[in-house]
C-alpha cells in the first residue's frame, strides 16, 4: 500500500494516494533503465542513480519525462561504501525538492558491473570488486535506505540465473548473487511487519552491454538461444517489464521468493 495523504474538502474527508516514487540503481542503462522505463508507463515517478555516464542518465531523464512522469538522477558508486552516507543525504534532499516527501516506495538493487573470472585466475582484488558492488554494497546501501522507505513498500534484488545454472568464467559472480538471494529471504522476514515486500528477479542470459556486450555477438545469442525454450535471448525489456508488474498492487502477497525472468533457460 503506497502512503495516503488526507485531503478535506467542504468538511469531508478524502483520502487520496500519495504519488508512488521509486529508486533504481543503475538506472542509466541496460536492465536498469529498461525498468525505470516500465515503471513510468505505470505512472510511478523515479529516482535512478549513476556510477559515470551522467549523459547516459540524462538520456533515461528525458525519456522518463516524455512518459509524463518527474524524475531525478543521482550519482552513486556501489563499491564505495563509505560515500553511502552522502547519497542518502542528496537522496534526502532530491525527495523533499521534488515531492515534498521524506519516503519513497519501491527500491531496485539493480546496479552492478560484469567481470567473468575463471575461479582458478580470480584473484582477491578481483574478488573483494565484486564483492563490494554485488554483495556488501547492496547489503549496506539497503540498511542505510530501509528507513527511507515507506511502510507497504517494496523491495526487488537483482541477481541472475547461474546462481542455478553454470556458466564458464561467472563462480564469483554468481556467489555474489546466491549471497543477494540469501539475503531477499531475510529481509523479507525482518521487513515483513511494515508491510514491505522483498523478493527476487534473476535474468537469464540478456543483450545488454554488461561484461563488455559480449551478450550482444550474434554467435553468442544464437548458442545461448539454443539453451532456451522460446528459442531466443532475452531482451533489457523483458526484465524491466517483470520487475515493474512484480511491484503491481497485483503482486502485494509476494515476498521472499526467487523469480527467475529467463525464457526457460536450462530446463
Amino acid at each position: 500500500m503506497s502512503p495516503l495523504k488526507k485531503l478535506y474538502f467542504y468538511g469531508a474527508e478524502i483520502v487520496t494516494e500519495q504519488q508512488r516514487v521509486a529508486l533504481v540503481t543503475g538506472g542509466s542503462r541496460g536492465i536498469g533503465r529498461a525498468t525505470s522505463l516500465k515503471l513510468a508507463e505505470t505512472g510511478i515517478d523515479l529516482i535512478i542513480t549513476y556510477r559515470s555516464d551522467h549523459s547516459a542518465a540524462t538520456s533515461v531523464l528525458e525519456e522518463i519525462h516524455k512518459a509524463g512522469r518527474s524524475a531525478i538522477a543521482l550519482q552513486l558508486d556501489l563499491g564505495e561504501v563509505a560515500k553511502m552516507g552522502q547519497f542518502v543525504g542528496e537522496l534526502r534532499e532530491g525527495l523533499f525538492a521534488t515531492w515534498r516527501r521524506d519516503t519513497f516506495d519501491f527500491l531496485v538493487n539493480n546496479g552492478g558491473s560484469g567481470a567473468g573470472s575463471p575461479f582458478a585466475q580470480t584473484t582477491e582484488d578481483t574478488f573483494d570488486a565484486m564483492m563490494n558492488v554485488h554483495f556488501k554494497g547492496v547489503f549496506f546501501l539497503t540498511q542505510k535506505l530501509v528507513p527511507l522507505l515507506a511502510d507497504g513498500g517494496s523491495i526487488v534484488n537483482v541477481s541472475t540465473g547461474l546462481t542455478r545454472f553454470v556458466a564458464p568464467a561467472s563462480a564469483a559472480y554468481a556467489s555474489m548473487k546466491g549471497a543477494v538471494e540469501v539475503l531477499t529471504r531475510h529481509l523479507a522476514a525482518e521487513l515483513g511487519d511494515r508491510g514491505i515486500t522483498v523478493n527476487t528477479v534473476a535474468p537469464g542470459p540478456t543483450a545488454t552491454d554488461f561484461g563488455g556486450g559480449m551478450l550482444r555477438h550474434p554467435e553468442v545469442q544464437q548458442r545461448l538461444a539454443a539453451h532456451n525454450v522460446l528459442g531466443r535471448m532475452g531482451e533489457s525489456d523483458d526484465i524491466g517489464g517483470a520487475i515493474a508488474a512484480l511491484l503491481s498492487e497485483g503482486n502485494r502477497w509476494v515476498t521472499a521468493q526467487r523469480i527467475e525472468v529467463s525464457g526457460g533457460s536450462h530446463i
